[in-house]
């Protein structure tokens, strides 16, 4: 064994998230009834784990959110679960939040293929990672949040380290105390879940909070930009007859319309849920709720408040 891989199995060894528990070494000869009461009880205290980390989890999302409105980007980067993570909660936001294309990114160490096979030394990249950046332009106005469980996978930390230098916001999500990845960000999240039932697998209890988290910044943030209206998605894009139906749904609760008159609000709008919302609240015309809104910022309660003044 070389030194450096007896340095790099003493820094895992160190880790939290790579701890073996001796009470499970015989969880193989369990039932499975027992394994999955034994894994369920794992999960139980992930959302405790996240819980003490909500007042930093929140100090970020405001400093994203003032970015963002500013015309700035949001991009994770991570490698393997982290990065395919990061990846999930971006794609997900065009059809939720009707973000722009590339308005919020997910870059994976190894690129695409990555997604779902193993690429051989990706995570290892620092270089790769300010490849990645740099494709993306990132400046002072996008923010970049680097995952890692470890919080020690060169990919991650250096994406936030190179964003740091760029002036971009950082922000580092890890599954460990102390670790590197927070340390290099200007906002460190460390959500400490403890060992994993499986030694070292860090898609289970690890992956399950990184998922929490990534939720509640894309999330929330997007309720910072106007994104809803109440727990309403009025930025849905329909993209689809299940999406169309969800606009048509959404409009009726935002509103309490009939049918009919719902269907000519969103005709005359083009689809857009918040702006049919803004036609029936307000009585006013399609072009008249457009400009509102752009006079708002995208916001609905405030371009309600000035269509009423």
């Amino acid at each position: 064994m070389t030194t450096e891989h007896r340095a790099l199995r003493s820094e895992l060894e160190s880790l939290t998230t790579e701890a073996f528990r001796p009470e499970l070494a015989e969880i193989d000869t369990l039932p499975t009834l027992d394994i999955a009461r034994l894994m369920n009880g794992e999960d139980a205290g992930v959302a405790g784990a996240v819980a003490l980390q909500v007042p930093r989890i929140s100090a970020a999302i405001d400093c994203i959110a003032a970015r963002m409105a500013q015309g700035g980007r949001l991009v994770y980067a991570g490698a393997g679960t982290a990065g395919r993570l990061g990846i999930l909660d971006a794609s997900e936001c065009p059809p939720t939040f009707n973000t722009r294309p590339g308005q919020v990114v997910g870059v994976i160490a190894g690129g695409p293929t990555a997604m779902v096979t193993s690429v051989e030394g990706a995570e290892d990249s620092a270089e790769l990672a300010r490849k990645d950046l740099d494709a993306l332009g990132i400046d002072a106005s996008d923010t970049v949040v680097g995952v890692s469980a470890s919080g020690r996978t060169p990919y991650a930390v250096s994406a936030v380290e190179h964003a740091r230098g760029l002036g971009a916001l950082t922000v580092g999500l890890s599954c460990n105390a102390g670790s590197a990845l927070a340390a290099a960000a200007e906002h460190g999240i460390e959500v400490v879940v403890g060992p994993e039932l499986l030694t070292g697998s860090t898609r289970l209890k690890a992956g399950t909070a990184q998922k929490l988290v990534l939720n509640m910044l894309s999330t929330i943030t997007m309720i910072r930009l106007g994104k809803t209206y109440g727990n309403l998605m009025v930025d849905v894009r329909a993209s689809n007859e299940k999406l169309r139906a969800r606009s048509r749904r959404i409009v009726a609760l935002a509103t309490g319309a009939p049918d009919e008159e719902i269907e000519a609000a969103l005709t005359a709008t083009d689809g857009e849920v918040k702006n049919a919302v803004l036609v029936i609240l307000a009585g006013v015309d399609g072009p008249s709720a457009a400009r509102l809104l752009e006079e708002s910022g995208g916001h609905l309660r405030a371009a309600l408040a000035s269509a009423g003044g």
